[in-house]
């Protein structure tokens, strides 16, 4: 019997979870797992996981002390959640989970530094060795540099809201551990840029960008990992078999799972090496004349911030309005 496309891509891909959904990971059974802070605040509000985020707050609070306010309770638990999701995923997957730092300290690096080692602290107390957890910082210059502190103390980064090949250049050059440039929302910039309605697979502009990316890193051998994300069909994803590693979210997963069909190696490192490509110079300067001039990566970095911090803020506020419960719950049964 023929192979299904999921079967195939796992032979030479390494399949990553795009989910906060630990159930849909289950069905999966994904290497890895990546979560960022919409996928929490989505998950945080489903039923099935109510029991994880009433305990982080209700630890939060016995924590933080008698004397702390809501706000202070709500702002420990808010750090600790992805944690606490992250822990969960860990019990399924046989490799890493991807945790993000707040996307607010995006331009800030000592402070991405500083939330980078909470986090692998509260995973190191939780039992987790630090290899396990790839830290999310965004691409921004201040990212990246924050990025290259943190790789020299062991603690591995994955860079995302990628979309330029000035931000993957400078994330090689500070020998972080790994990649997530943005396919489909390089797509939907193109096409409202355009006025098109779609494009084929193979021309698909963020297709294009990761596959320049992957072989740019091949061809003069950097270390650094290239995962392909934030897919919006299967056929960005068949474009990109043989990438290192491809983030799926549940949907696509299950369409792969159920499509039959032979599915050919698209990127190839050795035939990256023998290509004929000329190499960057990158540093504050270029990366900002870069980005700059990229509009496209512009926008994309700027909206993703945002969005990602409007989702933060959802969650906080779902939080405050849970521990509120909890506490009026606690007053009537005692």
């Amino acid at each position: 019997m023929s192979k299904n496309l999921l079967e195939q891509l796992r032979e030479m891909t390494v399949v990553v979870a795009d989910t906060g959904d630990i159930q849909a990971i289950e069905k999966f059974t994904p290497q890895d797992a990546t979560t960022n802070p919409s996928l929490i605040t989505a998950a945080a509000q489903m039923p099935e996981y109510e029991e994880i985020v009433d305990q982080t707050l209700l630890q939060a609070k016995t924590d933080a002390g008698a004397s702390a306010s809501p706000g202070d309770i709500v702002s420990l638990a808010f750090d600790r959640l992805a944690v606490s999701f992250g822990l969960k995923i860990l019990q399924i997957i046989p490799g890493r989970v991807s945790t993000e730092v707040d996307a607010r300290l995006s331009y800030d690096t000592e402070a991405t530094i500083a939330k980078a080692r909470e986090l692998i602290a509260q995973y190191e107390t939780a039992g987790v060795n630090r290899d396990r957890i790839l830290i999310k910082i965004a691409s921004t210059w201040e990212g990246i540099r924050a990025a290259e502190v943190l790789e020299k103390e062991g603690i591995h980064c994955n860079l995302t809201l990628l979309f330029g090949i000035h931000q993957a250049i400078a994330c090689a050059e500070a020998k972080v551990t790994l990649i997530s440039p943005f396919v489909g929302r390089i797509l939907d910039w193109y096409k409202k840029d355009t006025g098109r309605d779609s494009y084929p697979a193979a021309e698909d502009p963020g297709v294009l960008s990761v596959t320049k990316i992957y072989n740019y890193y091949k061809k003069f051998g950097y270390k650094t990992e290239v995962m392909g994300a934030s897919f919006r069909n299967i056929g960005e994803i068949t474009e990109l078999a043989g990438c290192d590693l491809l983030t799926i979210s549940p949907k696509l997963l299950g369409e792969l799972q159920a499509t039959i069909g032979e599915l050919p190696r698209k990127l190839d490192a050795t035939k990256a090496a023998a290509m004929s490509i000329e190499k960057m110079p990158i540093d504050k300067v270029i990366f900002d004349k870069m980005h700059a001039e990229d509009r496209m990566a512009n926008d994309k970095l700027d909206e993703g911030i945002k969005g990602f911090t409007k989702a933060l803020e959802t969650l906080e506020q779902l939080l405050a309005e849970k521990l509120a419960k909890l506490e009026a719950d606690s007053k009537v049964t005692a």
